[in-house]
Formats: structure tokens, sequence, C-alpha cells
């Protein structure tokens, strides 16, 4: 399976985002990629302390422009996370949605673990995500004629148990859609995907916001996917662009069968 991992410098303008996601998801199919992954909160990304105006359902306009390419295309799309509507609450959902290459819908992700953090000791400012986002509740991992696609979204990533609870579900994929904070993105961002990769014998696509997006807010970027030994098969910079890799799942069967490290727990 050839994979993608999209890169975006997102902003407050859904059109231009959203032309952004298209022209670069356009250009990892062209590279032949089969399974193609857009960042956390590619079509509109706040700034911090702010409400979102485009809220919408699963069934909104957004998703519908990406069930769209994956149709066209025949392509499968994690559309990163959008900002979906709670009823009767102001809060919202940031949710992660996998989309089939007929435009189906095949898994729905909530959020679980809320950026509420005090960087500023390291210049990284304050993020309080619960005081507008709901958090999720439900681990999911997508069956897929690919294998087990297990979604999270970008602090998740800190939390080392939600991906082996993925992993005992069947995860062959961990998706990790992110706008990771530039202060602890420079020393922790690759190296918890690579352990992750390790940990649980599989594929990382982990692909991120970069550059500057407004006055207040910046992301890292350098967007990856990983392979089961936790080599790093492709990357980006600090720039918007597509990294492309072809992913074995043959190559995946063979590390955990020489290395059962998942079959050897003893909890």
């Amino acid at each position: 399976m050839r994979a993608a991992v999209v890169q975006l410098t997102s902003s407050d303008d859904l059109a231009e985002n959203l032309a952004a996601a298209e022209g670069l998801v356009r250009e990892a199919a062209g590279r032949g990629a089969g399974f193609i992954a857009l960042p956390e909160m590619f079509a509109y990304l706040r700034r911090e302390g702010q409400h979102f105006p485009h809220a919408e359902t699963v069934d909104g306009e957004v998703l519908a422009r990406v069930r769209g390419w994956a149709r066209e295309l025949a392509v499968r799309i994690l559309a990163g996370s959008i900002a979906e509507s709670v009823p009767g609450s102001e809060r919202v959902y940031n949710t992660s949605v996998l989309v089939g290459t007929r435009g189906d819908t095949e898994a729905v992700y909530r959020k679980i673990h809320l950026f509420d953090v005090d960087l500023g000791a390291s210049g990284g400012g304050v993020f309080t995500e619960s005081k507008s986002i709901a958090p999720g509740d439900e681990v999911v991992v997508a069956d897929t004629d690919i294998g087990g696609v297990g979604l999270s979204v970008c602090y998740d990533l800190r939390f080392p148990e939600l991906y082996r609870a993925q992993a005992a579900r069947g995860a062959h994929w961990l998706v990790v859609p992110s706008a990771f904070a530039r202060a602890t993105g420079k020393d922790h961002w690759e190296v918890l995907l690579r352990a992750r990769a390790i940990e649980n014998q599989a594929f990382v696509l982990a692909p991120a916001q970069c550059g500057i997006h407004s006055p207040d807010r910046a992301s890292h970027g350098r967007s990856l996917i990983v392979d089961p030994w936790g080599i790093v098969l492709a990357q980006l910079g600090d720039r918007p662009g597509v990294a492309v890799a072809d992913c074995s799942l043959a190559e995946l069967d063979r590390v955990r069968a020489s290395l059962p490290a998942l079959r050897h727990r003893r909890l």
C-alpha cells in the first residue's frame, strides 16, 4: 500500500484551506497513494481561544468535499479532524473521520485527550482546549481491506495505552493527525511517533500542520510515515507538501512474527 501524509498551514479561511487540501490530495493520488492522511483541523484552524464558526456534523459540507475527492480519485482519505458540532452545547468535538474509496464513512473518532497546558516557560504559550472542545470517550479501530486503522488526534500521542488498546483490537495502522506545538514538537514529536510504531509494531501516519497560522499560533510540521520497526520511511520539513511511502503489510507480519512482543505481554 502506498500511503501519503499531507502537510498544511491552515488558517481561519475555510475556502482557502479546502483548496489547499484538495490540491495536495490530488498530488498524492497522482503519485500513486491509495491511503492519504490530512492533518488536524485541516479545513479551519482557529486562533487560540476563539470559537468555531464552521462547526458542523459529520454529514456536513467539509466532509462532503472529502467524500467527493475519495470517490473521484478512488482513494482512502483520513479527514484529519474537523470541529464537529455538539447538540445543546457551545463546545465541539475534535473529530477525525476515515473515508473509504467509495466515499463511505469507515470510522469516526472524537479526540479523547484535550490539550490543557501552559508552555510559557518554554515559550510555547498557554492552551486550554477543554474550554471549547468536549472530549470523546471511545477507542476506535476501523476494519478495512488494508487491516485495522487506529484513529487518534495530536495530544493523544502522549498516551501509549490508547495505542496499545488499538493494537489489541487489530490495528495495523496508527494515524495521528496533528497541529503539534513548536515548543514540544522539536524534542518530542518524532521520538513519540517512532515509539508508538515500535511498541505496537504498526505503521504510523502522522500528517501535521506546519508554519505560522496567525500571530499567536504556529505548528511544528515534520509530518512522518514510520514503519513497524520504527524506521522513518518519509518525512516533510517546515512547509506544506506531500510525503509518500510504500508500506508493506508483509513486512509488518514479518516483524510481528520475528519479535512477537505483542503476544509476550504479561500484565
